[in-house]
């Protein structure tokens, strides 16, 4: 079954478009088959962060954050001898 398909075109810069080259031929892959990967798992990674702002944008709607003076004290004593524990919602 032949998949539908559509040629995309960007200008990379020469390096990385050697290293891209350099890694196809170690993969033994064509590089349209390295650039198929690292753009499906560049497109997977940009979704879940969204969904992530999303789901936080939730919580801040909703009040369930914390207080930034309470995370700024728990960062700074982490360079003490007795850390506070992380704050909570």
């Amino acid at each position: 079954m032949a998949t539908d398909t559509k040629v995309l075109t960007a200008h990379v810069p020469i390096a990385l478009a050697e290293k891209v080259e350099a890694m196809a031929s170690r993969l033994e892959r064509s590089r349209g088959w390295v650039m198929k990967q690292a753009l499906a798992a560049w497109v997977d990674q940009e979704e879940e962060r969204h969904r992530m702002t999303l789901e936080a944008l939730e919580d801040v709607d909703a009040g369930r954050v914390i207080d930034h003076q309470a995370v700024q004290a728990w960062a700074d004593s982490l360079d003490s001898d007795k850390p506070l524990p992380p704050p909570s919602k």
